[in-house]
């Protein structure tokens, strides 16, 4: 598995498994079966409902608690700092671990500022080791920022072929936050599993649409967190690592973006209030 190097010097896989919309149900069959075709980094959030369950997998797993990269999210409105530090020993709580490898502020709440000194401390503390944001567009990541002791590891964005983010991923370059995509196969729309040029790039390598789709994120270093719930699908997923886009290959995939997002979320995540 490959790895990028966060700007706090932690080591991230950059191929995970997201189990958003993974129903609490099956949701600690579906990381076990991840776990064991070998994936190491895990994505979940207070919003999913579902971080006891991803717990309960990891535990199961027998895999030793180091050797698994754990990502979840604070969603809760507005919470003060105290608010906030709870909320995440909350998550701690529910999922029965000691700390955290990546916890996110969901989309921006308005009080950042003091949600974001909140998880600083928690990284001193010991309860998080990275910290970062998911759903900040420029004007929102640059007022966090602005007065932050720690740049965000890792903003975590709308990402895919159709929808690439290039202004976004220039800004978080000269900030040194890693980018990581949510929905990098556009959560099956567009055709993306069959789409005519994916589909003719992946035939000249012996792969499909959605690993070329996969390969051209990764080949950027952005980070991607494909979700299913299908074992086989988990394995075909997760090779994409023994093959390389020429420059041609990723132009072409470059022209498939269409310059705006699918999933319906505003420009200015801020405005979003679930």
């Amino acid at each position: 598995m490959q790895k990028i190097k966060l700007n706090d010097g932690i080591e991230m896989p950059i191929l995970g498994y997201g189990v958003y919309l993974v129903d609490p149900s099956i949701t600690e069959r579906c990381v076990l079966d991840a776990l064991s075709v070998g994936y190491r980094s895990l994505d979940t959030a207070q919003y999913y409902e579902n971080e006891a369950m991803v717990g309960a997998a990891v535990r199961a797993s027998g895999i030793p608690r180091d050797e698994i990269f754990i990502t979840s999210k604070l969603c809760q409105t507005r919470p003060s700092y105290a608010q906030a530090k709870e909320n995440v020993k909350g998550s701690l709580r529910r999922m029965k671990l000691d700390y955290l490898d990546l916890m996110l502020i969901h989309w921006p709440m308005g009080n950042d500022s003091d949600i974001w000194l909140a998880f600083e401390d928690l990284v001193k503390e010991g309860y998080l080791r990275s910290i970062g944001v998911s759903n900040f567009y420029p004007e929102t990541y640059e007022a966090l920022v602005k007065n932050a002791s720690v740049i965000p590891a890792v903003n975590q964005i709308e990402t895919h072929v159709f929808y690439q983010q290039r202004p976004m991923v220039e800004l978080m370059a000269r900030y040194g936050t890693a980018v990581e995509s949510w929905g990098p196969l556009a959560e099956g729309l567009n055709g993306i599993f069959t789409h005519p040029v994916l589909t003719e790039v992946g035939n000249a390598h012996g792969k499909t649409a959605a690993q070329v789709a996969l390969r051209f994120l990764i080949q950027q270093g952005i980070i991607v967190i494909p979700k299913s719930v299908h074992k086989e699908r988990m394995i075909q997923n997760m090779d994409v690592f023994d093959f390389e886009l020429s420059e041609d290959e990723m132009a072409a995939v470059r022209r498939l973006d269409t310059g705006h997002n699918l999933e319906g979320w505003p420009a200015d995540a801020l405005r979003y209030n679930p």
